[in-house]
């Protein structure tokens, strides 16, 4: 890719697309009656995937992006595991029956700050309360440093099955910056452990554009990470948001490199593990050739959620815990982000939906393509908008950043087949973003697109 579209498209500030549209366009105008409403209409032989989201971790990184709150004594986290078993109950109760369930999530902050003895609990409660496929994917997120014999334990117990191990760098230089120390041996014996106990699937989150990070510092973490072996690696950019997340004010600009740097550093860690056997998913993910997310590649099938990249292709998506965001076919939904409003609501036998969105046929015509760019990097829009009832041509018209995009050579249009660059891939969300129709109204709310 020539440097100066790196330059002129990676400054956008544009959504990652784990939805469409964004969160930034939920409003309380869809409700807890709504979302009781569309529980009920969910149809008899649908089957779900569940999101469990954990706020709470035992130190804060500078550099974290997640909703999540410090927690220095066990009793408000196992308030917080027993309101998530409720709302597991309440919304099982809701749809009247053992809904299938073929993928769980738990995500935070770190879910592993639970007592084993409460995840065990939260998980005899998901298996009461819906039919958990005996194929089922059961992932975690988990922080290495802080990861028990004990958990792992429960974590094996509970049928967990894949694991994702926040890295983000061994640079010690970038560890200090960030308030955040985590040995490459902690990582290690974290992996070893969990394998040790079944659970085979792991997942390592890098990150790219930290305070002080260097391209020798990334290549150096990957080669590290490498000598591990795991399934899966999803690589991001940092986040800088001090605007939303005050803790990351301790971070001096001057520290951040500049956007030529992140979009180098990206590209040398794309590189040095595609050379190193990965295949590239979609843009911010590299799996083993072997791995399911590859399959789904290479037939079509891969799609996009608010876990980023995915196999999952149903259409309910349950959100549970503080400010966990659900989609049905008729929208999305979001729970209270504050803790104790969360807590609250389920404690009155309330649903805790603060805000939603209701899909309108517009919205789910754009989604469709957005996730196709997103996944596969091209998309057949003349398929797409018949199975919509619309006309490819309209699309086209309604687009006109598309037309820049095309002349730079970031896009190829053959007739209404559109393909991205192979050298612009990363420029991916610039592309997905000429097709979403809400993009002027939430700009602010996002980082920029490398």
């Amino acid at each position: 890719m020539k440097a100066d579209l790196a330059a002129c498209y990676g400054q956008e500030q544009l959504p990652r697309y784990t939805s469409y549209p964004t969160s930034p366009h939920f409003s309380d105008a869809v409700g807890s009656d709504g979302y009781a409403r569309w529980l009920k209409a969910i149809p008899q032989h649908a089957t779900a995937s569940l999101y469990l989201h954990v706020p709470f971790c035992s130190s804060m990184s500078w550099s974290s992006g997640c909703r999540t709150t410090v927690a220095n004594r066990e009793e408000p986290i196992a308030v917080y595991e027993a309101a998530l078993r409720c709302e597991v109950e309440f919304i099982a109760r809701q749809l009247d029956r053992r809904m299938k369930v073929n993928h769980i999530h738990f995500g935070g902050g770190t879910p592993t700050i639970i007592a084993p003895e409460s995840f065990t609990d939260l998980i005899g409660a998901i298996r009461r309360s819906f039919f958990v496929l005996p194929s089922a994917e059961i992932a975690v997120e988990i922080d290495p440093r802080t990861l028990t014999s004990p958990m792992i334990a429960a974590l094996a117990l509970g049928g967990v099955n894949r694991a994702s191990l926040g890295v983000q760098s061994f640079d010690p230089v970038v560890h200090y910056a960030i308030k955040r120390v985590q040995s490459f041996d902690e990582t290690a014996a974290a992996a070893d452990n969990l394998r040790r106990a079944g659970i085979s699937d792991l997942n390592f989150d890098l990150i790219y554009g930290l305070p002080h990070q260097t391209i020798a510092s990334c290549l150096d973490t990957v080669r590290r990470c490498l000598e591990l072996r795991p399934q899966r690696f999803a690589v991001f950019g940092y986040a800088h948001v001090p605007t939303f997340k005050k803790h990351q004010r301790n971070i001096e600009e001057s520290w951040l490199p500049d956007g030529a740097e992140r979009y180098n550093q990206a590209c040398a860690i794309a590189n040095a593990l595609k050379e190193s056997g990965y295949v590239q998913i979609g843009l911010d993910h590299f799996t083993l050739p072997t791995d399911d997310m590859a399959t789904a590649l290479r037939e079509g099938r891969l799609h996009r959620n608010f876990q980023g990249y995915t196999t999952d292709d149903g259409a309910v998506l349950l959100g549970f815990g503080a400010g966990a965001v659900g989609q049905l076919p008729q929208g999305y939904v979001q729970n209270e982000n504050q803790i104790d409003a969360y807590s609250d609501a389920i404690a009155s036998g309330k649903l805790a939906t603060a805000k939603g969105y209701a899909l309108t046929e517009d919205d789910k015509l754009r989604a469709e393509i957005i996730e196709r760019i997103m996944c596969d990097f091209s998309v057949d829009l003349g398929a797409v908008c018949a199975r919509h009832g619309s006309r490819a041509d309209a699309m086209l018209d309604s687009a006109p950043r598309l037309k820049e995009l095309v002349s730079d050579g970031v896009v190829k249009l053959d007739g209404t087949s559109l393909q991205v660059a192979e050298n612009s891939c990363l420029l991916v969300r610039s592309v997905a973003a000429a097709f979403d129709a809400h993009l002027d109204q939430s700009k602010r709310f996002h980082n920029r697109a490398i």
